[in-house]
């Protein structure tokens, strides 16, 4: 099994999940997890916007709570937001029925916080949902689906967060995985940060220089 680009058996588990855009378009669609946070977030913005970058940031619904004014910047600079649970909780932890209720939490949270009408540009068409870990229960996975949710999982996880990676290891996995269509997965959290505030710039400038196009779900 290859960790940083998910297995075969994950998709089939997801069958109607989002795992790779478009493999005939040269464009990679940059992500991240778990925030927002001052530690981490706004050096990522900052990054996204000098390079005119659009992201699609998957929002702990806690954290909204605890900084709106990270999450009222991300939606002032255009980025797409989607949900990625309440207390960033993982699936198989949860009974489904207390899972569900914190996806839902989050996401009248999210709604609530935008500007009016309640689904502009920063929601495009439908919402985004991303579950923690990866994992869900079959039930929670179809339930989600029947909410109408987009479920974005990756094509590629960076692995910012690991412990046993540097920072030159993370960017040499966007190197050697990065494709046509491409979901990338960072994080905007206390685990990644020291680590993107090495390679980031460097990651982003090598995608560029490849000629992929940054793209944000439509």
């Amino acid at each position: 099994m290859i960790i940083e680009q998910p297995a075969r058996f994950l998709r089939w588990l997801y069958p109607e999940a989002i795992w790779r855009m478009d493999p005939t378009v040269k464009a990679v669609y940059l992500t991240f997890d778990d925030g927002p946070i001052p530690e981490a977030t706004p050096f990522v913005l900052d990054t996204l916007k000098r390079y005119n970058i659009k992201a699609t940031f998957f929002v702990v619904g806690d954290n909204i709570r605890k900084y709106p004014e990270l999450f009222q910047r991300i939606i002032a600079e255009g980025h797409r937001v989607g949900n990625h649970t309440y207390n960033h909780i993982g699936g198989f932890r949860w009974l489904s029925r207390n899972y569900l209720r914190n996806t839902k939490k989050a996401q009248e949270l999210i709604e609530s916080m935008l500007p009016a009408p309640r689904v502009p540009e920063s929601l495009g068409e439908g919402q985004l949902f991303r579950p923690p870990h990866g994992w869900m229960r079959p039930l929670q996975y179809q339930v989600i689906r029947r909410k109408k949710y987009r479920i974005i999982m990756w094509d590629l996880v960076t692995r910012d967060y690991s412990k046993c990676l540097t920072a030159e290891e993370v960017l040499e996995n966007v190197k050697r995985y990065a494709r046509n269509g491409s979901i990338i997965t960072f994080h905007d959290s206390l685990r990644s940060i020291e680590k993107l505030k090495k390679i980031l710039s460097s990651a982003i400038e090598w995608l560029i220089a490849e000629g992929y196009e940054f793209r944000i779900f439509d």
